[in-house]
């Protein structure tokens, strides 16, 4: 039953964003009634805010099988490859992505997308670590890091949500050369 209304609500924000989202319409779509729904969520914040919590942790999940695969890669294709994934994970339903955005950190008061970019940067942290020759040393790493993780995932969600006119190939090849030439040493 869990499992159904978590995916009802998953349904529900993609073509309804978090406006439209409402605990009728979500017990309706996972085929229950609204009391059945309010034993396991007291209100639609609840079930959305575990809605999201699922995505950033299935996303981590992701973006970490992808990364630990590929530190014999080099860098670039380290860069790219997991840059891809993130955006594939994020390029999810617009209402859906826009109601995880704007409300998710409302909802357990940024609890969720802190530990989002917390696990991400962990694992940057951890591949840098295993490379650090050759990167700049007059920034901390880990400020590094923070800093890069925060830039990646605003301008991933960005692009998303803006759909501007840059090619997917073209965003994640600029995006990885940003991130690159960052790390880089100055001179």
């Amino acid at each position: 039953m869990l499992e159904r209304l978590l995916e009802a609500g998953r349904e529900t924000l993609a073509v309804h964003g978090y406006e439209g989202a409402s605990t009728s319409r979500i017990a309706a779509t996972a085929g229950v009634s609204p009391g059945s729904l309010y034993q396991y969520f007291p209100h639609k914040d609840a079930i959305v805010s575990a809605v999201i919590q699922r995505h950033s942790d299935a996303l981590v999940s992701r973006v970490a099988a992808q990364l630990s695969g590929q530190f014999d890669q080099p860098a670039p294709v380290v860069v790219r490859t997991t840059f891809a994934v993130l955006l594939d994970g994020l390029d999810v339903e617009p209402p859906f992505l826009r109601a995880a955005v704007e409300h998710g950190p409302r909802l357990d008061d940024g609890r969720t997308l802190r530990a989002f970019e917390h696990r991400i940067g962990e694992l940057v942290l951890a591949y840098l670590t295993t490379r650090r020759e050759g990167l700049r040393s007059d920034v901390p790493l880990e400020s590094a890091v923070w800093m890069l993780v925060r830039t990646v995932e605003h301008l991933t969600v960005r692009y998303l949500l803006d759909r501007p006119p840059i090619s997917r190939d073209q965003f994640l090849d600029e995006l990885g050369r940003m991130a690159l030439n960052y790390l880089r040493p100055p001179g």
